[in-house]
């Protein structure tokens, strides 16, 4: 293992051309993630935090800058980077064994055995065991967005992305989800890029916290997460958690308030 970093963004800017003009989503974008890093990226609605997952997982290209995955510009989606999206967007028709199966069936046109096994083992990893010949809408909101996750690690990606995962759920799920995901994670280390509006959600499962200015979005602030992991709900209760929280949201209140 080389200190090369996993992704790394290099005065990065994106400009979209709208009806009513150009819009600039982003200004000169720099920061890298370490491999098996959890990164979390905080940031006002609209500041282009989706967008920087769109440009890492292949979706976009940078109008200006340079970005680059594993020391090579990304040109195109890539198989070692898996999404979770706000929405889990499940096939309401087929099983959530088919719905983790999903992406080995859209790249080949078929599934083997293996994958089979596979998949009902990450199915277990979430929690959902037994669950394999269910239809989605017998899940709950939580469940589904395991099947989710589940179906984004099917193909083993080393990078997972997640657009604000646990944002549609009720607070009680969205605290339990999250300290299953720190479990998933110590399983099974991903390099992690994690989109949220949640200050103490940021603080409690990343290594580091990005906080981005408004639009057009660039890096106000870059700070580390002083925790070791394992963690666990304990950690949640930790005083260096708090006032990494405290400073984070002084931060977004500051930048709202100019």
């Amino acid at each position: 293992m080389t200190d090369q970093p996993a992704i790394r963004f290099e005065r990065v800017g994106q400009t979209f051309d709208t009806r009513s003009g150009r819009t600039e989503a982003l200004r000169n974008v720099s920061f890298e993630v370490r491999r098996h890093e959890f990164l979390a990226i905080l940031g006002p609605s609209g500041c282009g935090k989706s967008t920087l997952l769109r440009l890492i997982a292949g979706l976009l290209k940078p109008t200006t800058g340079r970005l680059e995955v594993f020391g090579l510009p990304v040109a195109e989606p890539r198989d070692d980077i898996g999404i979770v999206f706000q929405k889990p967007t499940l096939l309401p028709w087929a099983t959530v064994e088919d719905n983790v199966l999903f992406p080995a069936r859209h790249k080949r046109g078929r599934v083997s055995a293996e994958e089979r096994d596979q998949a009902r083992a990450l199915l277990a990893m979430v929690g959902l065991d037994g669950f394999a010949k269910r239809l989605p809408d017998e899940l709950s909101g939580g469940m589904q967005q395991r099947v989710g996750i589940a179906r984004a690690l099917l193909m083993d990606p080393d990078i997972l992305l997640m657009d604000e995962p646990f944002s549609a759920l009720d607070a009680l799920t969205r605290e339990v989800m999250g300290f299953d995901l720190l479990g998933i994670f110590s399983e099974r280390p991903k390099t992690v890029v994690f989109i949220t509006h949640s200050v103490s959600e940021a603080a409690l499962l990343a290594d580091r916290v990005l906080v981005m200015t408004g639009r057009p979005g660039t890096v106000l602030t870059d700070m580390s997460v002083p925790a070791p992991r394992p963690r666990g709900p304990e950690t949640a209760k930790d005083k260096a958690i708090h006032e990494l929280a405290s400073t984070l949201r002084d931060l977004l209140l500051q930048r709202d308030a100019a």
